[in-house]
């Protein structure tokens, strides 16, 4: 079993890290204020540390902090990432009265490929940003089978992050390899169904699925 840092204590990266922990994985999660109460994660054991003491042990590092700040938070921890598989599963948007997303903060770039920049040598991996939280950590609770997209520039490290997906519950064939980090682009767009998805379904599980 690895050792899995998580970044962010919202609701996503809490949820990543309970369900990592009850995988049998060793979990860090870091945070701005590690002092801060977090009654959810030391039910579960959970360690909250710093960002960098975080990182410093894993050999997983999940962005689950806002896509809109992200860049700026991890490329402050350059020298500790360098040579590590980093996963962004966050998603940064321009928003509308109502709060919901209504585009990409830059149609030509994505947060994943802003992260890579700030990281040149770490290995950034996209995914699990097109589904709701609890779909990212057990896919069996949606009646058809959910699309996991992958998006990074080393086949390596995809290959390493779809075998830990395979720890919640994912399947080879709910994997889809879509290839280079740009394809990013692509999956953070898809995040502006977010205000049309909630008021059809209400706050219920959902993912987006390839059927072919």
């Amino acid at each position: 079993m690895s050792t899995v840092a998580v970044l962010g204590t919202g609701t996503v990266g809490t949820t990543l890290a309970v369900a990592f922990t009850r995988a049998g994985h060793a979990v860090l999660v870091g945070s701005g204020d590690p002092s801060r109460p977090q009654a959810e994660l030391a039910d579960a054991g959970i360690r909250v540390t710093s960002h960098a003491e975080a990182v410093e042990a894993a050999d997983f590092v999940f962005n689950a902090t806002p896509g809109e700040i992200a860049a700026e938070l991890l490329g402050g921890l350059e020298p500790a990432l360098r040579g590590r598989i980093l996963v962004d599963v966050s998603n940064a948007a321009v928003r509308g009265p109502d709060g919901f997303p209504t585009g990409p903060l830059d149609p030509a770039t994505s947060v994943a490929e802003q992260i890579q920049r700030a990281l040149p040598d770490t290995r950034v991996i996209k995914t699990l940003n097109t589904m709701d939280q609890r779909v990212m950590v057990d896919p069996t609770i949606l009646p058809v089978p959910p699309t996991a997209f992958l998006a990074g520039n080393s086949q390596q490290a995809k290959a390493a992050v779809g075998t830990l997906l395979h720890d919640l519950g994912w399947k080879d064939e709910w994997l889809l390899d879509l290839g280079g980090l740009q394809a990013a682009r692509a999956l953070e767009s898809s995040y502006v169904m977010l205000g049309p998805i909630i008021t059809r379904y209400g706050f219920a599980p959902f993912s987006l699925a390839i059927a072919h």
